[in-house]
């Protein structure tokens, strides 16, 4: 990955730590919301001590009916509040009941977004305990329908949004925020969500989403996220003409107008909140997506998720799988389906890990790997109309125009699906893929589930069980001849949550791939026997704490052995001062 964004940034690599940034920054733990500050006092500073009304509707600090007689008396909270004193298990029982009452998904949402707003430790505290069964809720694949009806359910503006009408004011804006002390930013231009296009300004739900991930997941505390949408305008007639929209009513700004927007952000971000502030990419088009990373990789700490978070996901679940279908990973053959920020972002990383283990160069690794587009196998005799960022994966073969053409001809042994299109590994692919193999790797990546390239029934009924599989969105156990069948999600909140937190603990000033390497290593080394033996090429979510906190360990490690890590001195029990750091959302005593 990193080769390729250095032919974009004339061969300046992140380890050269470019002239053009310095070192500052630096967040302390002001509200008492790590692990390790469990058991300290807390003072409930707004602008001023929180009491009475204002403290209730604070939610940093509304515990609701869990205030004690004494944090009533000391705050001003008598007559304000029943008086019944409740505990954080009653309340997260009861909220819980009342969630599962809600048939419709976006209703679960919308409930989740309002306790959110309401009281954010008892909304951690539910996604944490109870994350296997709410994660498909406050991320994919609910949040893709937020996002489209976003304008519809918008109730208080969470996070920033930064239009062209903010240009020449960008860091006012960011003064704008509360909080001083940021560590993660997750920015959206809404031009591509999920699989679903463009939503311009409603994009503002993945950010929201993705930041409450990094808190529930990676333990990065509340306080330290922001979520960013730049809205440029929108090109979905659709939304132009909805009077609900909450965004700039006008058609994508392009070219300088936009990259002078984003300039002015990433200067304006890193005057503001220091060096060491993790601005993560999310959902931007594949032309601006790759032209970002590689321009701001040298000059900041930045992370593309679609890029970066899925490959480094993915490249986990084949190094797992490799204990189910046999072989090293250079001796297998890799197929992809879809050649966009995920694809080829995967493909590079796992031609990257190809090379480290067979020492040669990363060309050679490629050649394992085949893409398919819009167009049909890329192939040389495509080159000269091909986007910058596929070339590197055009190999010598006469053109092949459909995807069941290229399985057959080319005969992987791996099968991914990263296109965005829905239902496209057809019985006819399936059938093929097994003919090939004993035990094909099959993982359809596209979100939501409406997009998935096949449904876990489909991949276990067409490959007459035999497949490895794997989603990007959740599906259901299938039963096929009498045996339950489970299949993995090859989920980016494996890696961004734990990847964010190695990052800020250790103090990184850039991204580095080996640093994704790291990330894939680790989360490969969570799946246990019990995991292999159902199937599974990815551990439970229900131990995504203990798994962030072991790939953090390892991130930061990278980043200090890369030089790149500015805390000092390093930590001894890089695992134990994760977990340290980790932000707990059990409710605080107050003075």
């Amino acid at each position: 990955m990193e080769s390729t964004l250095k032919s974009l940034r004339d061969g300046e690599s992140v380890l050269d730590l470019s002239p053009r940034s310095t070192v500052s920054g630096g967040v302390e733990d002001v509200y008492g919301e790590d692990r390790a500050t469990e058991d300290q006092l807390v003072t409930p500073w707004t602008f001023s001590v929180a009491s009475g009304y204002s403290l209730l509707r604070d939610p940093q600090y509304n515990k609701g009916l869990a205030f004690t007689e004494k944090e009533r008396d000391a705050h001003y909270l008598r007559g304000l509040l029943p008086p019944t004193v409740s505990n954080q298990s009653l309340q997260e029982k009861k909220l819980m009941h009342n969630i599962r009452q809600y048939q419709v998904p976006l209703q679960k949402y919308v409930a989740m977004m309002d306790l959110q707003e309401r009281n954010e430790r008892l909304f951690y505290k539910l996604l944490i305990d109870n994350v296997e069964e709410l994660l498909p809720v406050v991320y994919t694949p609910t949040v893709g329908e937020a996002c489209q009806k976003y304008g519809s359910i918008f109730r208080r503006p969470q996070g920033l949004y930064i239009s062209l009408k903010e240009k020449g004011k960008i860091l006012e804006v960011l003064k704008n925020w509360p909080e001083r002390s940021i560590q993660v930013i997750v920015v959206t231009d809404g031009e591509r969500i999920l699989g679903l296009g463009d939503l311009g300004c409603q994009g503002m739900g993945i950010p929201v989403g993705k930041l409450a991930l990094y808190t529930a997941l990676g333990g990065v505390r509340p306080s330290a996220c922001l979520p960013v949408t730049i809205d440029v305008g929108t090109n979905n007639e659709k939304l132009l003409n909805d009077e609900f929209y909450i965004g700039l009513r006008q058609n994508r700004a392009t070219g300088q107008e936009y990259y002078e927007l984003l300039h002015e952000f990433m200067t304006a971000v890193k005057q503001n909140y220091g060096e060491k502030v993790l601005v993560q990419f999310e959902d931007f088009a594949n032309h601006n997506a790759f032209e970002l990373l590689a321009k701001y990789g040298t000059t900041h700490l930045v992370f593309n998720d679609d890029i970066q978070g899925t490959a480094s996901v993915v490249l986990a679940g084949v190094v797992a799988a490799l204990k189910l279908i046999g072989g090293t990973l250079p001796e297998h053959t890799f197929l992809f389906l879809g050649a966009g920020e995920a694809g080829t972002g995967i493909a590079e990383l796992i031609a990257l890990e190809m090379s480290k283990q067979t020492k040669t160069p990363i060309e050679e690794s490629r050649k394992k790997i085949w893409l398919v587009d819009s167009k049909g196998l890329i192939v040389s005799s495509r080159k000269n109309s091909l986007q910058h960022f596929k070339k590197p994966w055009a190999h010598e073969h006469e053109p092949v125009n459909s995807l069941l053409e290229a399985v057959k001809v080319i005969k992987p042994t791996v099968l991914i699906g990263s296109s965005g299109v829905g239902k496209t590994f057809t019985k006819e692919v399936v059938e093929a893929m097994t003919s090939n193999n004993d035990k094909p790797l099959i993982l359809a990546l596209s979100n939501p589930t409406s997009q998935s390239e096949c449904t876990a029934e489909e991949a276990y009924q067409w490959s007459e069980g035999r497949t490895i599989f794997a989603s990007g969105s959740p599906f259901d156990p299938v039963e096929y001849k009498g045996k339950v069948y489970a299949s993995g999600q090859a989920n980016n909140a494996y890696i961004f949550p734990g990847f964010g937190l190695g990052l800020v603990i250790s103090g990184a000033i850039r991204v580095h791939d080996d640093m994704l390497l790291a990330a894939s290593e680790a989360l490969a080394k969570q799946v246990s026997e019990e995991n292999y033996k159902n199937g599974l090429i990815y551990p439970p979510f229900s131990n995504i704490r203990k798994i962030s906190a072991n790939i953090a360990a390892n991130v930061a490690a990278k980043a200090y052995e890369l030089g790149l890590a500015t805390r000092l001195p390093r930590p001894q029990n890089l695992v134990e001062y994760a977990e340290s750091c980790m932000y707990t959302p059990v409710y605080r005593n107050y003075r």
